[in-house]
C-alpha cells in the first residue's frame, strides 16, 4: 500500500512567526545589545580625500592618550580581502591609498567610545592628493588614472558581451525598433540598525566573532584569509538583524579590526558603526546607465533585444562581477525573447563601492525595459496589460539565454492586478492629474552556483530530537528579519507533524551549524528548506521503523499529524509524538538526521552561464495609481495592487508582509532616495562627497507617504521548491519603480526616464510639453564604451545545445 497523504498542517496557515514574541518584548539581542567583561571599544579614522596616496600616519599622540589601549593602521593588515575571488581588493584600513571618502585608515581601541573617538583626533594624517574620477564617463575618459592595478582595462573592472542570436539580424526585421536611454541613480539600504560587532577570546583559546551580518559563512572564511588563521579556531555568530536587504552581504572591514585587536590585546573588541558609517560601507544599488534597443513585430511580440549596461561600481569590487551580470542575465525570463544580446561594463569611480540591494543589478534593466514595452503599447494602440500578457514567458521553457524557466504564474498575477485595480475602467480614462500604470518582472529562488566554486551543498540541516519530544534544527542560515527561522521551524514541523512550538531553531552559527551560504539572492527558503525537508523526512523514517510493530501496521502507514502518531488505517491506534520519539530512541540510540541541498546543474555550458540559472523563478505584476498636481509636480500614490506568484506561502501573514515590504523599498526609490554625490567648491576642498551623508537628508518614506497596499498571493507549487514554496523576498520590488513611471505618464502624460523621479522632473517635463516639444525628462545619449566582441551561442530553439565550443555560427560571428 501506499503512504497516505495527509493535508498539510502548519505550511500555508497564518500564524505568529517564531521569533516575533521575543522581537515585541524586545528580548531579541542584536549585535549593538551584546556586552562582556572588560569589554574594549573600537573606532575607526576615516579619510577626508576621495583618492589620495597616504604619505604618513603619525599616532603617537593617539596611543599616549589616557584610556587607549591600541592603534592599528593599515600596516598591521597585509592581507586583503573580498566576497568574490576574482575582486579581493580591500585592506580592513588602507595601507597605501584611499579610494574614497570614508576609507578607513586607522583605528583606535579604548575603554570607551568617547575615549577611542578623541584619540581619533589626535592621529595625523598627510596625504597626496590624486584625480578623482567621479563618474563612469570620466572613467572611461581618463584611463590613465587608474584606481585600481587590476581588472580588464584602465577603470574598468569588468566588461563582457554576450549574443544569444543574431540580433542585428532579427531587429532589421521587425515591424518597429525602440531605441531608449534609461538611468537608475543609486541608493543605499538604510536599515533600522546599524552594524556592530563584538569579537572576543573564548574558554578554548578560540576567536569568537558575533556580528550584524548576512553571510556568516563567508565572513568565517575571509577572516580565516585576512588574520591568516585556521578556520577551525574561528567562530562567527550571525546575529539576529535590524535589516539587512544585501547591505550586510559583504564583510566589513570593521570586523577584521575588532578581530585583530581582540587577538593582540586578550579582550573583547566591539564597534557600532554611526549612521553616517553606514552610508560610507553601504554596498547599496549600482547607479546604472543603460540603452534598450528592442524589436516588436506589429501584433506586439518581441523579435530581439540589444540591452547594454554602464554600472558606477565605485571604489571597491565587492559583489560587481555577479551585478555586472545580473544588470542583463534574468532579462529574457519574464517575456519570450527569441534573441538577445547583452553588453554590461562596470567601472571603478571615488565613491562608496556599491554591491548588492535587494534585487542585486536586475531592478535598473526593469525599470528600463517596463516604461519601454509601455511606449510600445502606446505605439501599436494595445492595452499595457493585454501586451504583457501576450508575451509571457510558458512554464518548463528555455529563454534564448538558456535559462530554464520552471512553474510561471505572471499571466495569472497579471490577470488579478488587472481585476483588483479596475484596469480597464481607469487606465486612459481617469480625469487629468491621475492615472495608472502596469509593470512586471520576475526573479530568481537563488543563484545556482556558490560565491566561490565547489561541488559541496549550498545548505545544510541537521535536527536533533530528544525524549522531552523536543525538536531542535540546525542550520547555517542567517534570520535578518525575513523571517527565514519561521519558515524552518515550519517545514520541519510540518513534515513531523508537530506544532512549530515543539520546534527550536539554531541558525547562523559557524561552530555548531552546518554550513548554508547566507541570506542572499532569495535563496533561503527554497535551499534552507529542501535540506530541512531531507532531514525531517530521514527522521520520520527513523520514527515510522521503531513504532510500525507497536502499532500494528507497516512504516510506510504510519501518519504524524497534530503531535500525534498512529496508524493509517485506524487513527485511534497511536500515541504522542513524545512518546514515538522514547519508543525510537530506545531502539536506535540519541536520534539526529541531516539534509543538505544542491541546486540542478545550469543547462547552459557556455563561459558565464552559471550565472542566472535558479531551481525557479517568481513572477510579480503590479499597478500603482497616482495623483499628479500639475502645478507642483508632486505626486501622490494613493493606492498599490500587487500580485506576487509565490508557488506556495508557507506562512501567509509573513509572505504579504514581504511584499508589502518590497513595495514599499521600491516606492522610495521610485519617488525620492538617492544616494549622491556633488563636488564641493575648489575653495574648500577638491573631495567628491555625499549629497546625503545623514538620515536628515537622505529622504525615505514615512509611515504618513505609504499607501493602502492590496496584496494577492498567487499559488501555483514549483516542484523543485519545499512544498512547492518560491522566493518573496526581492521579487515583489522590481515592478514598483517603473509601474509609478508610468502611471505618471497616464495621469499627465510626460515620461520621466530616470529614478527618482522627483516634482522639479516632473515640472520640467510638463513645461517642455506645454512648448510642443517632447516632454521627456532623462538621459539624452550612451556613451561609446569599449565592449569586447561578444560571446555568440546559439539559443536552444536555433540548434544550439548550450556550449559555445560546439556552437555552429552564422557566416560572419567569429569565435569569442
Amino acid at each position: 500500500m501506499s503512504a497516505p497523504r495527509k493535508r498539510l498542517e502548519v505550511v500555508g496557515k497564518s500564524r505568529r512567526r517564531v521569533d516575533g514574541r521575543a522581537k515585541v518584548l524586545g528580548q531579541l539581542r542584536f549585535a549593538d545589545d551584546l556586552q562582556l567583561p572588560r569589554m574594549l571599544h573600537a573606532k575607526l579614522l576615516r579619510s577626508p580625500q576621495p583618492h589620495a596616496v597616504i604619505e604618513s600616519i603619525d599616532v603617537q599622540r593617539a596611543r599616549a592618550h589616557p584610556g587607549v589601549h591600541l592603534v592599528l593602521t593599515g600596516k598591521d593588515f597585509p592581507v586583503p580581502f573580498g566576497i568574490m575571488p576574482v575582486s579581493q581588493d580591500e585592506y580592513p584600513l588602507a595601507p597605501e591609498r584611499v579610494r574614497y571618502v570614508g576609507d578607513p585608515v586607522a583605528a583606535v581601541i579604548a575603554r570607551d567610545e568617547q575615549t577611542a573617538g578623541e584619540a581619533l583626533e589626535l592621529i595625523e594624517v598627510k596625504y597626496r592628493a590624486l584625480p578623482t574620477i567621479a563618474t563612469p564617463e570620466e572613467a572611461l575618459a581618463h584611463p590613465e588614472t587608474r584606481i585600481h592595478d587590476y581588472g580588464e582595462s584602465g577603470n574598468i573592472h569588468r566588461n563582457q558581451a554576450y549574443e544569444f542570436g543574431d540580433v542585428d539580424e532579427a531587429l532589421a526585421h521587425s515591424d518597429h525598433v525602440f531605441d531608449d536611454v534609461f538611468f537608475y541613480e543609486g541608493n543605499t539600504h538604510l536599515p533600522i540598525e546599524q552594524q556592530a560587532s563584538l569579537a572576543a577570546i573564548d574558554g578554548e583559546g578560540k576567536l569568537l566573532l558575533s556580528s550584524s551580518t548576512q553571510n556568516p559563512h563567508y565572513l568565517h572564511r575571509q577572516l580565516a584569509r585576512v588574520l591568516q588563521m585556521p578556520a577551525s579556531q574561528i567562530r562567527v555568530i550571525a546575529c539576529s538583524n535590524g535589516g539587512g536587504f544585501g547591505g550586510k552581504c559583504d564583510p566589513g572591514g570593521h570586523e577584521f579590526v575588532v578581530c585583530k585587536a581582540a587577538l593582540l590585546l586578550g579582550r573583547p573588541v566591539k564597534i557600532g558603526l554611526t549612521r553616517q558609517e553606514v552610508f560610507y560601507v553601504h554596498r547599496g544599488r549600482h547607479p546604472v546607465l543603460m540603452r534598450l534597443r528592442t524589436g516588436v513585430s506589429q501584433d506586439g511580440r518581441l523579435t530581439a533585444m540589444h540591452l547594454q549596461t554602464l554600472l558606477d561600481g565605485g571604489a571597491y569590487g565587492s559583489h560587481g562581477p555577479a551585478a555586472t551580470f545580473y544588470s542583463g542575465v534574468l532579462t529574457p525570463v519574464t517575456y519570450e525573447l527569441p534573441r538577445f544580446k547583452f553588453e554590461a561594463c562596470r567601472v571603478f569611480t571615488n565613491k562608496p563601492a556599491c554591491g548588492p540591494k535587494r534585487g542585486h543589478g536586475t531592478p535598473q534593466p526593469r525599470f528600463g525595459q517596463e516604461i519601454q514595452l509601455d511606449k510600445i503599447a502606446e505605439k501599436l494602440a494595445l492595452d499595457p496589460a493585454e501586451l504583457r500578457l501576450g508575451m509571457v514567458t510558458r512554464p518548463g521553457s528555455l529563454t534564448a539565454s538558456w535559462l530554464r524557466v520552471g512553474t510561471t504564474g505572471l499571466a495569472e498575477c497579471i490577470r488579478k492586478v488587472v481585476e483588483m485595480s479596475g484596469w480597464k475602467d481607469k487606465h486612459r480614462k481617469l480625469p487629468a492629474g491621475r492615472g495608472v500604470g502596469i509593470a512586471c518582472s520576475t526573479y530568481m529562488c537563488g543563484a545556482g552556483v556558490s560565491i566561490y566554486w565547489n561541488k559541496m551543498p549550498h545548505s545544510g540541516v541537521q535536527l536533533l530530537v530528544d525524549r522531552s519530544g523536543q525538536v531542535t534544527v540546525f542550520c547555517g542560515s542567517t534570520e535578518i528579519g525575513q523571517g527565514s527561522d519561521d519558515v524552518l521551524a515550519a517545514i520541519v514541523a510540518e513534515v513531523l507533524g508537530v506544532d512549530t512550538g515543539v520546534v527550536r531553531c539554531v541558525t547562523g552559527d559557524t561552530a555548531i551549524t552546518p554550513v548554508d551560504l547566507g541570506s542572499y539572492s532569495s535563496r533561503v527558503t527554497i535551499m534552507m528548506g529542501n535540506a530541512a525537508v531531507q532531514a525531517a523526512e530521514r527522521m520520520r523514517e527513523q520514527f515510522a521503523g521503531a513504532v510500525a510493530e507497536q502499532l500494528g501496521t507497516t512504516p510506510e502507514r504510519v501518519v504524524f499529524s497534530q503531535g500525534r502518531v498512529f496508524a493509517a488505517e485506524d487513527p485511534g491506534r497511536g500515541m504522542s509524538f513524545a512518546e514515538a520519539v522514547a519508543i525510537t530512541e530506545s531502539k536506535l540510540g540519541t536520534l539526529s538526521a541531516v539534509g543538505s541541498y544542491t541546486p540542478p546543474k545550469p543547462p547552459g555550458k557556455y563561459k558565464g552561464g552559471g550565472v542566472g540559472p535558479s531551481p525557479a523563478y517568481s513572477f510579480s505584476a503590479c499597478v500603482v495609481e497616482v495623483e499628479v498636481d500639475e502645478k507642483t509636480g508632486w505626486i501622490h500614490v494613493p493606492k498599490i495592487w500587487i500580485a506576487h506568484d509565490i508557488g506556495r506561502a508557507i506562512n501567509p501573514v509573513l509572505a504579504r508582509g514581504q511584499v508589502i515590504g518590497s513595495v514599499y523599498m521600491g516606492l522610495g526609490e521610485a519617488l525620492m532616495e538617492e544616494q549622491a554625490f556633488r563636488r564641493l567648491p575648489p575653495k574648500l576642498s577638491g573631495a567628491l562627497v555625499h549629497r546625503i551623508p545623514s538620515m536628515l537628508d537622505y529622504k525615505s518614506l514615512t509611515a504618513l507617504d505609504m499607501p493602502e497596499v492590496e496584496v494577492a498571493l498567487i499559488e501555483d507549487p514549483d516542484p523543485n521548491c519545499p512544498f512547492g514554496a518560491k522566493e518573496v523576498g526581492q521579487g515583489p520590488l522590481l515592478p514598483v519603480m517603473p509601474a509609478v513611471a508610468n502611471a505618471i505618464y497616464d495621469a499627465v502624460g510626460v515620461r520621466i526616464d530616470e529614478l527618482p523621479i522627483t516634482p522639479d522632473k516632473v515640472l520640467a517635463a510638463l513645461e517642455l510639453k506645454a512648448a510642443g516639444k517632447p516632454p521627456r525628462i532623462g538621459p539624452e545619449r550612451f556613451p561609446e564604451v569599449p565592449y569586447p566582441k561578444p560571446m555568440f551561442v546559439l539559443p536552444p530553439w536555433e540548434g544550439g545545445d548550450g556550449n559555445e565550443s560546439k556552437m555552429p555560427r552564422p557566416l560572419g560571428v567569429a569565435a569569442s
